[in-house]
């Protein structure tokens, strides 16, 4: 699958900002704009913005090597009689990586200055003069070339670098490191793994109260109150009410008598008592 290969290589290449890639001079121009926006003074926040931008770069390249190396140069998992069906995508895949890849390996070349330092988007973003980092570094662009070579200077290619380094010694030259490294840093990785323990907060905290409450609705609100006291209850009720004076009704012409005289009689005992 040599257009899948290449076409990842390239995109791959974008992503973690190779020099002379789209995703150098985006990336490359960010981390300037955040090393030069010290209009609050280097304090402790523009370090640890800067620093975390840097790791960024760091492990971007890392996690994208990684699954670079796994696919195209790991180890195979499929048998003979797969590998003997294995092709290139058609044309309605394989078209479009083409057309994404040309773009991510050489429209930054045209595309840096006039987006970023000459105006491309008008007024539909306005950024104070005190703020605008972007135009302080446009005062120092040069071109595409010049630009490039300056960041060779910087830290930035070279962390990217190293950490597609990191990743072919990982998973290419030394497969066995990974497993020693999640086994001697244990409670790192599980950290990382389980992604700071947010989605473990979101499914047993948030969700599982979530769901409590909408027991609790169903259980106590819908089938004991609504459905148990308010529309089973009053059927119930009717339903009684109806039997006891049923009852009553027995078609023999004694009780109606008997029932008469008792009603006269609490009358009668009523006007009494009220005169």
């Amino acid at each position: 699958m040599p257009v899948t290969y290449w076409t990842a290589l390239v995109g791959s290449l974008a992503l973690i900002g190779f020099p002379g890639t789209a995703g150098f001079f985006s990336k490359d121009a960010l981390i300037e704009a955040v090393r030069d926006s010290h209009w609050q003074g280097q304090g402790l926040i523009y370090w640890i913005a800067y620093l975390s931008v840097l790791l960024g770069v760091f492990v971007t390249a890392l996690y994208t090597f990684r699954m670079f190396f796994l696919v195209f140069h790991g180890e195979e998992r499929t048998d003979r009689k797969t590998r003997s069906h294995l092709h290139e995508t058609p044309p309605v895949v394989t078209v479009p990586l083409i057309l994404l890849a040309i773009p991510s390996a050489i429209i930054g070349w045209m595309t840096i200055e006039p987006v970023l330092f000459g105006g491309f988007f008008g007024n539909a973003i306005f950024v104070t003069e005190a703020h605008d980092v972007l135009a302080h570094i446009g005062e120092a662009f040069h071109g595409s070339a010049q630009f490039l070579l300056h960041s060779l200077q910087g830290p930035v290619v070279w962390l990217s670098l190293a950490g597609a380094a990191t990743a072919w010694y990982l998973f290419l030259k030394r497969r066995d490191l990974p497993a020693v490294i999640r086994e001697r840093f244990f409670g790192l990785f599980n950290l990382l793994d389980r992604k700071y323990y947010f989605d473990d907060l979101y499914i047993r905290g948030f969700a599982a109260g979530g769901r409590g409450v909408g027991q609790f609705l169903w259980k106590v609100g819908d089938e004991a109150v609504i459905d148990g006291a308010a529309v089973n209850g009053t059927a119930l009720a009717v339903r009684r009410l109806s039997g006891a004076l049923r009852r009553v009704q027995t078609g023999y012409l004694y009780d109606y008598a008997f029932a008469m005289i008792i009603g006269l009689t609490l009358f009668l005992g009523w006007l009494l008592w009220v005169n």
